[in-house]
């Protein structure tokens, strides 16, 4: 929360701090959207300070004829690379949804708590997912094209990486900046409280009991004076061993280098700062935590105290782990996927140069898989790609990658061979164990595998070419009869 001057003796809390996350990369786009954010803080200040309905209503009326005027900037730029392009005309519609809903806000007033908690909401959550999910599925496509791509490559390039983990980042910033702009609105409004009460009162009654992210209030030099019962619970620390603390002892995330500087600057210029931490808890416990650091400042305009505010954010973590997981791995068999095998194959044909190894890039496809899934349904299929995703597993050596392709095409990587024959061991103990029965229901079923091999250095193609050289090989193992491997010439 920055402090700044509103109306003279009115100060500016920021419910909507500016975040590196949200630059496009396309500089004019990206003051604009600084500029509706600095207008929707300014909205904000004057709720919590519960200016009157004019005054609302004309800053209301600025906010929403800026995001107009922000909205034709925008379709001017990218009108310049998208034009007739469905992208362009569904931006379009973004921008004229969020106008009727702004019309329809605005229309309904700014009189009661929950108009202003409804308005606030909107907003934040509009501009968070606008600015990280369209805008910069756009700008990065623009910047893509400028840099020599063709649309269709651009689209598709932006289109990746706004998959997986960038879409955990947008649900993670979303929830953090909802729960943030309530959190930040309360302690505007027991800012004015305090020009009328005892802080301590305020403090202990308010702000502190009613909230189970953690708040601690520090000393102008960072010693806390008092904490909410949420701080003490998830920092596992008794008030004897609180107060008096420097916070940088209680939380170690803050004593690390690099937070720690952007901290400082960030303090002194802005009078806030927020971002991520990881700390442990007296019991040893590492937490993922979102922390806003911010300062109050007296009449005098000096620093009275600083507002930290934890918020534990470990299971957003746990969920960005776990998309990431599945953008790389086979959602049926959890082997590695195209994406992941291409990773490691560069690492292992990089290693195989080093070592002056062999490297066999193995295209196995299951023989009579078909007529199971015919006979038997798909349910059983997946059963048995399962169940031969499992035995290539065990067939295989610890380094070794196993991954599928899709369907009942499957990548084995067989590394750190000193001669041919290695590879011909182990491509034996593949066939061996893929064509052992599948039991299911008292039924039994088989099946075989006819493998295509190319071997590097020999081959010293392109990953790519590797790959198609192994599935050429392949082919000709079933042209010759199934159930056996061939080599690539």
């Amino acid at each position: 929360m920055k402090n700044s001057s509103l109306n003279g003796d009115l100060s500016q809390y920021e419910i909507f701090p500016w975040n590196k996350n949200f630059d496009t990369g396309v500089a004019l786009i990206d003051e604009q959207h600084k500029k509706l954010v600095q207008l929707l803080n300014q909205l904000a200040s004057h709720l919590a300070y519960q200016s009157d309905i004019p005054t609302l209503n004309a800053v209301f009326k600025e906010l929403s004829d800026y995001a107009c005027y922000h909205f034709a900037t925008e379709e001017a730029i990218w009108h310049e690379f998208f034009t007739g392009d469905a992208l362009e005309d569904a931006h379009k519609a973004i921008h004229n949804n969020f106008i009727h809903q702004v019309q329809a806000l605005q229309k309904n007033g700014h009189d009661t708590e929950q108009t202003i908690e409804e308005v606030l909401s909107f907003l934040t959550h509009w501009l968070v997912f606008h600015i990280l999910d369209s805008d910069k599925r756009m700008a990065k496509a623009v910047l893509a094209m400028q840099a020599g791509m063709s649309m269709a490559q651009a689209k598709q390039q932006s289109e990746n990486e706004m998959t997986g983990a960038m879409k955990v980042l947008i649900e993670s910033i979303l929830s953090m900046y909802d729960s943030l702009s309530q959190r930040t609105l309360q302690l505007m409004k027991e800012m004015v409280e305090k020009q009328r009460f005892e802080a301590k009162q305020r403090l202990a009654t308010n702000v502190f009991e009613n909230t189970l992210d953690a708040i601690c209030i520090t000393d102008p030099e960072f010693k806390i004076i008092d904490a909410n019962p949420a701080f003490y619970y998830s920092s596992q620390y008794t008030p004897e061993e609180v107060i008096g603390t420097h916070i940088k002892q209680l939380k170690s995330g803050l004593a690390e280098d690099k937070t720690a500087t952007e901290l400082w600057e960030s303090l002194e210029k802005q009078g806030a700062w927020s971002g991520k931490i990881f700390s442990r808890n007296k019991e040893g416990e590492l937490n993922a935590e979102w922390l806003t650091l911010s300062c109050t400042k007296n009449e005098a305009g000096l620093i009275g105290n600083y507002v930290a505010v934890f918020s534990n954010i470990s299971h957003f973590i746990q969920q960005q782990h776990d998309l990431e997981h599945l953008a790389h791995h086979d959602i049926l068999t959890n082997l590695p996927n195209r994406l992941l095998l291409f990773d490691r194959l560069e690492v292992a044909l990089l290693h195989a140069k080093r070592q002056q190894r062999l490297l066999a890039i193995c295209y196995l496809d299951l023989d009579g898989f078909k007529p199971i899934n015919d006979n038997f349904g798909h349910i059983v299929g997946d059963t048995v790609l399962k169940t031969i995703a499992k035995r290539l597993l065990d067939s295989v050596r610890s380094h070794d990658t196993v991954a599928r392709l899709g369907g009942d095409e499957f990548i084995i990587l067989f590394g750190d061979l000193e001669k041919v024959g290695n590879c011909h061991r182990l491509l034996n103990r593949v066939l061996r164990e893929v064509a052992k029965p599948i039991l299911f229901d008292n039924r039994q079923v088989m099946v075989g595998v006819s493998i295509g091999v190319t071997l590097f250095p020999m081959d010293e193609s392109e990953p790519e070419l590797l790959i198609h050289h192994a599935d050429q090989a392949m082919y000709q193992a079933k042209k010759s009869g199934k159930s056996r491997y061939c080599f690539y010439h």
